[in-house]
């Protein structure tokens, strides 16, 4: 829609509500719809945070003209274009069930990201309570789902560890490039990934000055995602071996991708594959990214070293975890969902130091 104004012809922007902003998501997605330039926020929902201003909750956002924080059954959505549900693990199920169907919604949650209900089941122990919407839901790793991305009403946010180690992993699958039965993942994350609720180990004196492996021996959660994806493009079973670690770092995610195969078959594989692509970019043979130098952006850095044995390689792939790996990712599904330029709102560039 536009309207005249003068002599120029203005878009009128999409309304936009975010559920969940009382979250560091929530906030990340604020951070990027307050500067988009076809979006306005006109709802911001955090049930146990209503009636407060976003300022009270996030300071460092108290420069922006925001909505007061309502309880989500107070939210008018017959003026909303698009939602973003940024809820916690089984809450979105309900939530975005009683939504109105003219509203599409990016859902940052794990509620959709499973295909079959039974998988849901098994990796989050409960049952899925809204399993007729997991048929329409479309998973929302970008580079990789764009046309269905654009007429889906329902669009499931990847986990971020599991988009990182995609990333690293897709064109590689696809392309029969690596020994399908040897991959093994190491992946560091920061502590803002485990969400803002209190948590001991996430308290500083536990984390400052230490590491330490968590959900090992293959009962991590988003290996429900890779087991999922990676097969699918594989056409038979794949099931990686997945290793992470939390790490005394705010935010940001990196993982090497142990693989056998030719190193440099696999980085001209990588180096096809992203050619095109804004936000996912693949250095020069042999160097390899660090998580600062994609810190509060949109962007994927992938590299790949040649191990001293033939026939091994290192693939390493780093992203922001609240931004590519959650909101900025969300925020570019939206935007083909809108009609909108891929990368509106989400060239900003990564912050260093």
């Amino acid at each position: 829609m536009a309207v005249r104004k003068g002599r120029e012809l203005l878009a009128m922007p999409h309304n936009i509500a975010i559920l969940g902003a009382s979250g560091y998501t929530g906030a990340e997605l604020v951070r990027l719809v307050a500067s988009h330039p076809s979006m306005r926020i006109a709802a911001l929902g955090a049930d146990r945070r209503a009636g407060l201003a976003m300022a009270e909750v996030f300071p460092h956002l108290r420069h922006l003209d925001l909505p007061v924080l309502a309880k989500i059954e107070e939210i008018d959505f017959s003026g909303i274009d698009l939602c973003f549900c940024a809820l916690p693990h089984a809450t979105s199920q309900t939530v975005i069930r009683n939504l109105p169907k003219t509203v599409r919604i990016v859902d940052l949650s794990a509620d959709f990201r499973l295909r079959d209900p039974d998988a849901y089941r098994t990796w989050y122990g409960k049952r899925h309570e809204a399993a007729e919407l997991q048929v329409e839901a479309v998973y929302g790793l970008t580079e990789f789902n764009r046309d269905r991305i654009r007429t889906a009403r329902l669009v499931a946010g990847t986990g971020c560890n599991a988009a990182a180690g995609q990333f690293a992993l897709r064109p590689l699958i696809r392309e029969r490039v690596i020994d399908l039965d040897g991959i093994i993942v190491d992946l560091k994350a920061g502590a803002s990934g485990a969400g803002r609720s209190l948590k001991e180990h996430l308290l500083f004196s536990e984390l400052f000055e230490n590491a330490q492996g968590y959900s090992l021996g293959g009962v991590h959660r988003h290996l429900g995602e890779f087991d999922q994806e990676l097969s699918e493009i594989a056409g038979r079973p794949v099931r990686i071996m997945f290793t992470p670690h939390l790490i005394p770092a705010t935010r940001g995610i990196l993982v090497s991708a142990y693989v056998q195969g030719d190193p440099g078959a696999i980085h001209r594989c990588l180096s096809d594959a992203y050619a095109d692509e804004v936000f996912a970019l693949v250095l020069p043979f042999g160097r390899t990214p660090a998580m600062k130098d994609v810190r509060g952006s949109n962007f994927v850095h992938i590299g790949v070293v040649g191990d001293r044995i033939e026939g091994r390689a290192t693939v390493i792939a780093t992203l922001d975890n609240l931004t590519k790996g959650s909101s900025g990712q969300a925020v570019q599904n939206a935007n083909l969902m809108l009609g909108e330029d891929e990368t509106a709102g989400l060239m900003l560039a990564p912050v260093y130091p």
